[in-house]
């Protein structure tokens, strides 16, 4: 068992190394590109990613992955950020090994977190190499006036600072604070897996937004609503995940959104839709409701 850490913005982890498309190049390749990827889609392209089960999650710039085998230019992965009952270790799947490098970045560190949407990464040049996903977090290395130095798995970097909270403007959020961040994605199409500013399935917009407020959760929907604290559906604020079961609730859990307050919730629905507040009454989802979590507490 060997520790690597993701080397590009966002790593698409894969159901078997078999399952990816010719049009899924741009994730595949050493540097990809998600905006190319995603616009080069159709969108029934994009459906099958789920109808097929083509990939499983993703993971950001700089976090920890360990590796169990390798098979030629893949990589057999375990996620140990993202929770989840099917590895105890953290989430499993495959991905590309040369989108991940070994790296001995420092973990005691002061970490700044992304909080733009997307923020560029510069060499100590100020030469651009690419850019960043919101919530990406990197440790601190020195505060200047309009940049931060931050290091990585790739070596030393620049961030702006206009794009980043510093470790001492980071606090576990509010209910309210989580749903003013997920606003701010209204309109984001839906990505199958998905775990960045570029597109998130139900469960990584909530891992997500938690995570960005101070509270790392488990990655899907059915683990997501086993932890936390069981809130009465009446007494929902904002902020609380709201879960939706088939067989009008009484079913496996398929579903997860954000309580917006009013009857209302944030999410990223289903395939083919965009992130969208949704009014429950008189909808599948208030038949299909089937618990509250809390698990903020600012």
């Amino acid at each position: 068992m060997k520790k690597r850490r993701t080397a590009v913005p966002v790593a698409t982890i894969w159901s078997a190394p078999e399952s990816i498309r010719s049009i899924d190049q741009a994730a595949f390749r050493e540097h990809p590109d998600m905006t190319e990827w995603l616009d080069q889609m159709s969108r029934d392209e994009t459906i099958a990613l789920c109808r097929e089960k083509r990939i499983q999650t993703q993971v950001l710039f700089g976090e920890e992955i360990i590796i169990d085998s390798v098979k030629g230019a893949w990589a057999k992965v375990c996620l140990p950020s993202q929770a989840t009952f099917k590895d105890p270790r953290g989430y499993p799947g495959w991905m590309p090994l040369n989108q991940s490098v070994s790296s001995e970045i420092t973990e005691n560190k002061k970490k700044i977190m992304v909080q733009s949407k997307y923020a560029s990464f510069y060499t100590l040049t100020q030469r651009k190499r690419f850019d960043l996903s919101f919530s990406v977090c990197l440790p601190l290395i020195e505060d200047a006036q309009s940049f931060v130095k931050v290091d990585s798995p790739i070596g030393p970097g620049l961030l702006k600072k206009q794009d980043v909270l510093m470790p001492d403007q980071q606090h576990r959020q509010s209910g309210e604070e989580i749903v003013n961040n997920a606003v701010r994605f209204l309109e984001l199409p839906y990505l199958w897996a998905g775990m960045s500013a570029y597109g998130f399935d139900c469960s990584g917009f909530s891992y997500t937004l938690l995570r960005a407020g101070g509270y790392l959760i488990p990655r899907d929907a059915d683990d997501q609503a086993l932890c936390g604290r069981a809130i009465p559906i009446e007494a929902a604020l904002p902020g609380d995940l709201l879960f939706f079961a088939y067989e009008n609730g009484k079913g496996a859990v398929h579903h997860v959104g954000i309580y917006y307050g009013n009857g209302r919730m944030i999410h990223s629905p289903t395939p083919g839709t965009i992130v969208s507040i949704t009014e429950l009454k008189g909808t599948k989802y208030e038949r299909e409701l089937c618990a509250v979590r809390r698990y903020w507490t600012g």
